[in-house]
């Protein structure tokens, strides 16, 4: 009798409820974010029609709206990057609690869950600009520790405020992704003795990351546009810069349009190419389907 001493093949394939998501080589490559024509001719023709307007009630010896903005140009800028910091800050921070707050809605444990959900529903459904308020008026402004004085200046605080909306969105976010994942994953994963956290981490959480990367692109976008509540509370951000240019220049009305469309055409240019990634996203990971 002879004996088959050769090793077990192995399969074929491995179990595909296990691959976390990685993408292909050919999908490394985002493609390249192209502006057509008809966006470059509105972008010009709106900045066209501030200017000639402004120009058309400024006085003689006086300097133009686009002088004035030139003059100003690099003041301006420096608070429209400080809104892209604060906006960038208060996104991890929020992003790395948000994601935190929506593994516990998740849990096994009941207080704990109950506890995630309340809070999200609590940050989620708050204005942006109370809370604003409540991180600016309720976090002092230095903290003592061990006899050194640690200052928290307003632009911190108001980290912390847009932060919080964006750990409850978030939180919603990661929820929904986890949700969205078809239960034979985690049985799969069951059957192969993974626990509970392994599963998590290992298989299902990778598999996540394209669902929740477009509306955390979104999320990201409102949070820039919604820095501009900030000024309202004393930091010195883009809309706060364009009020003293326009108190130094004797508060003429006719800088008002010009100044204005400038930040908001800054905004514009700004997250308007990440609404369009964010799209090429959807499609690329074919989140309607």
């Amino acid at each position: 009798m002879i004996r088959d001493t050769s090793a077990p093949a192995a399969p074929a394939h491995p179990l595909p409820v296990l691959l976390p998501f990685r993408l292909t080589a050919p999908q490394r490559r985002f493609p390249p974010l192209r502006l057509t024509l008809l966006h470059a001719l509105g972008i010009v023709g709106l900045g066209l029609l501030i200017a000639g307007g402004a120009h058309a009630q400024a006085g003689v010896n006086q300097l133009s709206a686009f002088g004035v903005i030139i003059k100003w140009f690099p003041l301006l800028m420096s608070g429209f990057l400080f809104n892209i910091l604060i906006s960038v800050l208060s996104m991890a921070l929020g992003t790395v609690a948000g994601v935190g707050l929506g593994l516990a809605s998740i849990s096994l444990s009941t207080p704990l869950r109950r506890i995630a959900w309340g809070l999200t529903q609590f940050f989620r459904n708050a204005p942006w600009l109370v809370l604003l308020f409540f991180a600016m008026f309720m976090i002092p402004f230095e903290f003592r520790i061990f006899g050194v004085t640690i200052p928290f200046p307003d632009w911190v605080k108001a980290v912390i405020g847009f932060a919080l909306p964006v750990m409850a969105n978030m939180s919603e976010i990661v929820r929904g992704a986890v949700g969205s994942l078809p239960s034979g994953q985690w049985e799969a994963a069951e059957s192969l003795a993974f626990s509970r956290r392994q599963t998590m981490w290992m298989i299902i959480l990778p598999q996540c990351l394209k669902r929740m990367l477009p509306p955390w692109m979104n999320l990201y976008t409102l949070v820039t546009m919604a820095t501009v509540q900030a000024s309202i509370v004393g930091v010195t951000e883009m809309l706060t810069l364009i009020a003293q240019v326009h108190a130094a220049e004797g508060g003429r009305p006719d800088l008002l349009a010009p100044l204005y469309g400038f930040a908001m055409l800054c905004f514009f240019i700004y997250c308007y190419p990440i609404e369009l990634w964010t799209r090429r996203l959807e499609r690329r990971f074919h989140l309607h389907q």
